[in-house]
C-alpha cells in the first residue's frame, strides 16, 4: 500500500509515501528537513510564549496578594531575592536562606515570615477545595476571612452551632465530612495531611515548569533528530558509499550506512620495517552509528601502494565467513625499494577512508656482499708507496638498497670488510704476507664505508674486497704501487693537454722457440700504440688499443727471458698482445689514469653517464643560450622526409637549441607536449622496419635494430643515416639537460652496432648479445666442436618471398 499525497503537476509524479520509506529522493529528504526545522521552531516559539505568560500570572498573583497585605514595599526586595511567584514566597522555610532576606531590620523579616506563612496556608486550603471537589466555595470562604484549613474547620463549627444562613448551610453541609475527620484524627494527623497537600501544591507548581520546560526539551530533541538526519544525508551527498542499494530512510535516522570517516587501519608490522618481507594490514570497516559494516566486493575496495610513480603490487582479501571479522579486509603486499611509501584506501568513486592517504617507511635490508659495491669503482688502483689511499664502498641489501649502519653502533662491522691482498708479477714470492696497514671507518655525512689502504712495497697486487668473507659485487681489481718518483711522473703526464710517451717493451711471442721482439709502447689519452722500428728507423705499427673501458691489463710474473715483468693487453676484438718492460707498473698506471680523466673517474656507468650528460651540456652551452629557440615545422603524413627537410640547414649550434615544432594544418602552443610527439613519431619513422633504413635480428617489437644492408636504392644516401644520427644525439642532448627535457630513442641498437658508433672492432663474440639463438647454434658450435668433415664455408642463402633461392653470398 502507499499514500498519494496531491498530484503532482502536469509531466511530473505525485509523492508516495512508500517510495519515500524506501528509497527517499532528494526532493524528499528537502522537504522532511523543511517539516522538521518549521516544526522545531514553532515548538520553541510555542515554549517561549507559554513560560512567558505562566511566568507573568505568577508574578500578577504574587503582587496582588502582597498588595492585600500593605507589602507591596516589599515586592522589589522578592524580585531581587528571585521569587517570582506565590508559591516560592510561600515556602517558608527556604525564604530565610537568601542573603536579601538576612539584611534586612527584624520587624520587616517577621511581617514577610508572617505573610509567607498566612500564603502557604491558603495554598493549602485551596488546594484542598480543589482536590475535594470544593474550589467554586474558595472565594465565598475568603470573603468571610476563612484562609487556612484550620480556620475552615472553626469556621464550620461556629455556623453549625449558630445555624447559619442558606448558604452557610451548604457550606456546613459540606464541611461536616471535615469536621468529622478532625474529631478522628490526632494533631501528627492533621499536620501529615497538611504536609500531604503542601506536597502537591509544590508539584503542580514544578508540573507547570515541566510543561515548559518538556517543550524546550521536545523543541530540542527535534532539533538535534533533524540536524542528524540532514547531517547524515548532507554526508552522504557528498561521500556517496558504494552499498549494495540506495540508502532507506531508516539508516539516515540510525546511522547504518557505511562511513569512510570511521574506519580504520591496523599495520600488521611495526616501524622501522625492513624491506623484502610479505606484510599485511587490516582494515576495519563501521557504519556511521558506530557499529560493525559487514564489508563486500560490492563496496569495490581500492588500495594503491606507490613510491613516487611507481605502484607496489597488492592482494585484497574482502570479508571472512567468520561473523567476528565480517567488517575487515585483509591486504597483503611486498616492497623490494627502501623509502617512504604512500598507501591511498579509497571506496568506491575515489572517497579516502579516515587518515588515507598514509606514509610508510621501510628501512633497508641486512648487508649482502654480492649488492654491495665499490663507489667510483676503478680496475686498475694506483697507490703511492707509504701513503694511505681511500677506497669508498657503498653497502646494499638483496635488493641493492643502500643500507647504512655506523661502526660505533655495530663494533662488528669494521672486522666484516676486509680487502684479500696477493702480490702478482712482483720479484716477492706471492707466498710471502703483503705488509699492510688497513683502516675501516664510517662516514657519516655520505654514510658509507671507507678503508684506508696503505703499502708498503712497490709492484702489482690482486685485491678482492670482501663482506663477511664474501666478494663484493665489483670486489676484484689490481693494485699497482709506485714510488713518489714514478707517481709524480704519472701525474704530469695525464696533466697534460698534449703527451705521447713512449717505454721499451718486449713483445712475447706464443710458441715454443720463438724469440720476443722488441717493440715500442706510445701512449696517449686517447690510444695505446704497439711500434717496432725496421733496421732502427723505419716504424711499423702492430696493435693500437683505445683507452677505453674494454682495454684490460692482466698481470703475470716474471717467467721471461728477459726476467721482466710481463702483462697482457685484450680488448675483446683483437687477438691478446703478451708484453714484457720494466717499466710496467708506471705504463700501465698511465693508461689507467687516462682512463679515468676520459670517462669522469670511475668506471660504473652510473658515473660514466653522469659525466657524459656533464661534458654534452658543458659543450652546448658554449654554442647556444639555454633560453634560444628555433622552429620546426613538419608535415604529419610525411614524418621523415618533412622533418630532414626543416632541419636541412641547421647547424651544430642549432640541434643544441630548443625546438619549438609546428604541425601543418593543426593550431596549438608547443609547451614540451608537440616536441616530445615529434620525438616519437620521428624515431618510429626511422627506425621501424617498415621504413628499411634498419633491420631487427626477430621480428617483434624487443628486437635488436642494426643498419639493413638490404635497402631500397630510394633511400640508400648517406644523408638519411646522418639525420637519424642527429635526432639521437639530439636525445642524448635533451636527456642530459633532465627533468621534463629527457627524450627517449624507440630503438634498442645492437651492441655490434653500438660498438661500430664509439669506433671498436667488430667481431663474431658480438652474436652473442646481437643473435643469442645463432650464436648459440651455430658460432658456439664451431667453437666447441670438431667441424672439419662438415664442408662448411662462409657463405650465405639468399631466398625470395616465396622461398626460391636467389643466390648465394
Amino acid at each position: 500500500m502507499f499514500v498519494r499525497c496531491g498530484h503532482g503537476v502536469e509531466g511530473t509524479k505525485g509523492w508516495r509515501l512508500e517510495n519515500f520509506l524506501v528509497t527517499p529522493t532528494v526532493a524528499d529528504m528537502g522537504r522532511l528537513q523543511k517539516f522538521l526545522v518549521v516544526f522545531a521552531i514553532c515548538c520553541g516559539i510555542w515554549s517561549i510564549v507559554r513560560e512567558n505568560q505562566t511566568l507573568h500570572d505568577q508574578r500578577g498573583a504574587l503582587v496582588d496578594w502582597l498588595k492585600q497585605r500593605q507589602l507591596d514595599k516589599y515586592i522589589q526586595v522578592l524580585q531581587d531575592m528571585e521569587i517570582t511567584s506565590p508559591v516560592e514566597f510561600a515556602d517558608v522555610d527556604h525564604l530565610p536562606q537568601h542573603a536579601n532576606f538576612r539584611e534586612l531590620k527584624n520587624h520587616v523579616q517577621l511581617q514577610l515570615l508572617q505573610a509567607s506563612q498566612q500564603l502557604k496556608e491558603y495554598l493549602i486550603l485551596q488546594q484542598w477545595l480543589q482536590q475535594e471537589g470544593l474550589d467554586h466555595y474558595l472565594q465565598r470562604l475568603y470573603s468571610e476571612g476563612v484562609r487556612s484549613l484550620d480556620k475552615a474547620s472553626v469556621h464550620v463549627m461556629d455556623r453549625q452551632a449558630q445555624q447559619g444562613s442558606d448558604g452557610g448551610s451548604e457550606v456546613l453541609d459540606d464541611f461536616t465530612q471535615l469536621q468529622n475527620v478532625i474529631k478522628s484524627s490526632t494533631q501528627q494527623q492533621l499536620e501529615r495531611q497538611k504536609r500531604l497537600l503542601w506536597e502537591r501544591v509544590s508539584v503542580r507548581h514544578s508540573s507547570i515548569t515541566w510543561n515548559v520546560g518538556g517543550m524546550v526539551v521536545f523543541a530540542t530533541s527535534v532539533a538535534l533528530l533533524y540536524t542528524w538526519v540532514s547531517s547524515n544525508y548532507e554526508y552522504l551527498m557528498e561521500h556517496p558509499p558504494p552499498t549494495r542499494g540506495r540508502t532507506r530512510l531508516y539508516e539516515y535516522i540510525t546511522g547504518s550506512f557505511l562511513d569512510p570517516a570511521r574506519c580504520n587501519v591496523e599495520w600488521g608490522w611495526k616501524e622501522p620495517q625492513a624491506v623484502g618481507e610479505t606484510l599485511q594490514f587490516t582494515i576495519q570497516f563501521y557504519q556511521r552509528n558506530g557499529m560493525v559494516y559487514p564489508i563486500s566486493d560490492h563496496e569495490n575496495v581500492l588500495v594503491e601502494i606507490l613510491q613516487g610513480s611507481t605502484q607496489v603490487s597488492a592482494y585484497v582479501e574482502v570479508g571472512s565467513t567468520e561473523s567476528s571479522k565480517a567488517h575487515t579486509a585483509h591486504v597483503t603486499f611486498t616492497v623490494r625499494r627502501a623509502g617512504t611509501y604512500r598507501i591511498v584506501l579509497m571506496l568506491g568513486a575515489g572517497i579516502h577512508i579516515a587518515g588515507s592517504p598514509f606514509n610508510k617507511d621501510f628501512v633497508p635490508g641486512p648487508v649482502v656482499a654480492e649488492k654491495t659495491i665499490f663507489v667510483h669503482h676503478s680496475s686498475t688502483v694506483v697507490l703511492t708507496e707509504g701513503e694511505f689511499f681511500p677506497l669508498v664502498v657503498q653497502p646494499r641489501d638483496q635488493y641493492e638498497n643502500i643500507c647504512y649502519q655506523t661502526i660505533e653502533q655495530n663494533h662488528h662491522d669494521g672486522s666484516f670488510y676486509d680487502l684479500q691482498i696477493t702480490p702478482v708479477g712482483n720479484r716477492d714470492s706471492p707466498t710471502d704476507p703483503v705488509k699492510r696497514k688497513l683502516s675501516v671507518m664510517s662516514d657519516d655525512h655520505t654514510k658509507q664505508i671507507v678503508m684506508y689502504l696503505k703499502l708498503d712495497s712497490l709492484g702489482s697486487y690482486k685485491a678482492v674486497g670482501t663482506y663477511r668473507g664474501s666478494s663484493l659485487k665489483n670486489g676484484e681489481f689490481n693494485i699497482l704501487v709506485l714510488s713518489k718518483t714514478d707517481s709524480s711522473m704519472v701525474q704530469k703526464n695525464v696533466a697534460k693537454k698534449s703527451v705521447n710517451v713512449w717505454y721499451e717493451a718486449f713483445l712475447l711471442q706464443v710458441g715454443e722457440g720463438k724469440k720476443a721482439k722488441k717493440v715500442y709502447c706510445y701512449i696517449s689519452p686517447k690510444q695505446l700504440t704497439v711500434r717496432e722500428f725496421i733496421l732502427r728507423i723505419i716504424p711499423r705499427r702492430l696493435y693500437t688499443f683505445r683507452v677505453c673501458p674494454s682495454t684490460k691489463f692482466t698481470f703475470s710474473g716474471l717467467q721471461n727471458s728477459h726476467d721482466l715483468p710481463s702483462f697482457t693487453v685484450d680488448d675483446g676484438c683483437q687477438p691478446p698482445v703478451h708484453l714484457a718492460c720494466k717499466d710496467r707498473n708506471v705504463l700501465a698506471a698511465t693508461f689507467s689514469q687516462f682512463l679515468l680523466k676520459n670517462i669522469g673517474g670511475s668506471e660504473t656507468f652510473s658515473d660514466k653517464q653522469g659525466f657524459f650528460y656533464r661534458e654534452v651540456r658543458k659543450f652546448h652551452c658554449k654554442k647556444a643560450t639555454s633560453s634560444s629557440n628555433i622552429l620546426v615545422k613538419v608535415n604529419r603524413r610525411d614524418m621523415l622526409d618533412s622533418s630532414m627537410k626543416s632541419t636541412k640547414h641547421f647547424s651544430a649550434s642549432d640541434w643544441g637549441k630548443t625546438f619549438v615544432v609546428s604541425f601543418d594544418g593543426e593550431e596549438g602552443l608547443d609547451w614540451g607536449g608537440l616536441s616530445r610527439e615529434w620525438f616519437q613519431l620521428v624515431t618510429e619513422a626511422l627506425f621501424h622496419p617498415s621504413t628499411q633504413l634498419f633491420r631487427r635480428f626477430k621480428d617483434d617489437n624487443q628486437g635488436l635494430v642494426h643498419p639493413n644492408h638490404d635497402r631500397p636504392p630510394s633511400i640508400n644516401k648517406p644523408k638519411y643515416y646522418e639525420f637519424a644520427g642527429k635526432v639521437v644525439g639530439k636525445c642524448l642532448f635533451e636527456s642530459a639537460k633532465g627533468g621534463s627535457s629527457r627524450q627517449l630513442v624507440k630503438a634498442r641498437f645492437s651492441r655490434s652496432f653500438l660498438a661500430q658508433l664509439i669506433g671498436l672492432r667488430v667481431t663474431y663474440k658480438h652474436f652473442a648479445a646481437d643473435d643469442p639463438e645463432f650464436y648459440k647454434t651455430k658460432v658456439h658450435y664451431i667453437e666447441t666442436n670438431d667441424v672439419k668433415d662438415m664442408e662448411l664455408t662462409f657463405t650465405e642463402e639468399v631466398y625470395d618471398v616465396i622461398g626460391k633461392l636467389v643466390k648465394v653470398r
